[in-house]
């Protein structure tokens, strides 16, 4: 088997017209408007990876029995592109390719290379190039792959489709970079040591989305989970990783100890607030440690980071109990700079000295 593909480009019947598309994308939302085409690869035990295919987007037609839909057998990316001056960019696509195989090795689904990967995703934005938004709007790509074989037993799928979607999009809170405000659930656990935690799956989000609904009914945007043995170590929200900077210059975030997202987002924050002069702690931090520093003023300024979101500022604390406030629940300033360090770098705006824009 070869880890080469061939995606076979297959015309699209009927594509919007520019009209059409201009309307769709002047409020699009988050994740609500989807491009024309789509990318699949078929994996099977015989073949390995084969029949590419970029084809108009339609709906999958697959049978009631399909492992996914018994046993979740499920993997995602979340990646952007964007429209930079001279063209078009992906920001470190080799590191969604490379969690993307290192999830599906933890859910015991076959991995794709790099090459394919990246070459799959770069295809699809070729192809609907026209979607990619001017100005502030990027375009986001869901790779993934989900178990297609029909049958009903514990046991891996011996079938697979892989897929690449896409849909440009705005801002991912409303209000842009207004502070948000997050509810710390003593309640629901995201992950446990030994669990998915790490891994990029569909299940995680499920288990994730009681607790962001009861954030929700408490006013808050988001949801932060602690650890699942004591409920007293801060882990990450809902969809994003969570750091905090403290009055002297420290950035602290929680470690990647095996039940933590690894974000791409954070681990470019983590190196790019390293020459901006902080330093960088990754430690086990409590919450009892973040209410009393918030309240002190010893924290400054805290923020959840992501793909979609890329940097939001925490304003607001609330459980059970109370809330407290972070800085004066404004926009932090360190924040503000990391991020615009960070987006100048993905828009091609920025002098980039890390090799993580990838021209198109």
């Amino acid at each position: 088997m070869t880890n080469a593909v061939h995606i076979e480009h297959i015309a699209h019947p009927s594509p919007l017209s520019a009209e059409q598309r201009a309307q769709l994308m002047a409020n699009p939302g988050f994740g609500k408007v989807f491009t024309d085409h789509m990318v699949t690869i078929k994996w099977t035990d015989e073949k390995g990876w084969h029949d590419g295919k970029l084809t108009a987007r339609a709906p999958f037609s697959i049978d009631p029995a399909a492992a996914v839909l018994h046993y979740a057998q499920e993997i995602f990316e979340g990646m952007k592109a964007y429209r930079a001056e001279d063209g078009l960019s992906l920001f470190r696509p080799e590191q969604n390719a490379r969690r993307f195989a290192e999830s599906a090795k933890r859910m015991a689904m076959p991995v794709m290379s790099e090459d394919v990967f990246i070459e799959a995703v770069k295809t699809l934005v070729k192809a609907d190039a026209d979607w990619v938004p001017e100005g502030d709007g990027s375009f986001y790509l869901r790779p993934f792959m989900f178990a297609s074989e029909a049958f009903l037993g514990v046991r891996p799928s011996h079938e697979y489709t892989f897929c690449v979607i896409a849909s440009p999009v705005g801002a991912y809170f409303k209000g842009g970079y207004k502070p948000v405000t997050v509810w710390a659930t003593d309640k629901y656990t995201r992950a446990a040591s030994g669990g998915t935690g790490a891994a990029k799956c569909g299940g995680n989000y499920a288990a994730s989305l009681v607790a962001q609904a009861e954030a929700s009914a408490n006013g808050c945007d988001q949801v932060v989970f602690t650890d699942a043995k004591e409920h007293r170590w801060i882990e990450e929200l809902g969809g994003m990783n969570i750091c905090f900077i403290m009055d002297d210059n420290r950035l602290i975030t929680p470690p990647l100890s095996g039940t933590i997202l690894p974000g791409i987002t954070r681990n470019s924050i983590l190196e790019i607030a390293k020459e901006e002069g902080l330093t960088v702690e990754e430690r086990p931090y409590s919450f009892e440690e973040w209410k009393e520093d918030a309240i002190s003023g010893r924290m400054r300024e805290a923020f959840a980071c992501g793909t979609a979101a890329v940097i939001a500022s925490v304003g607001t604390v609330r459980y059970d109990g109370g809330e407290f406030f972070i800085g004066d629940g404004e926009d932090g300033k360190i924040t503000a700079r990391l991020r615009a360090k960070l987006v100048g770098i993905q828009r091609g705006q920025e002098e980039d000295r890390y090799g993580w824009f990838h021209k198109i």
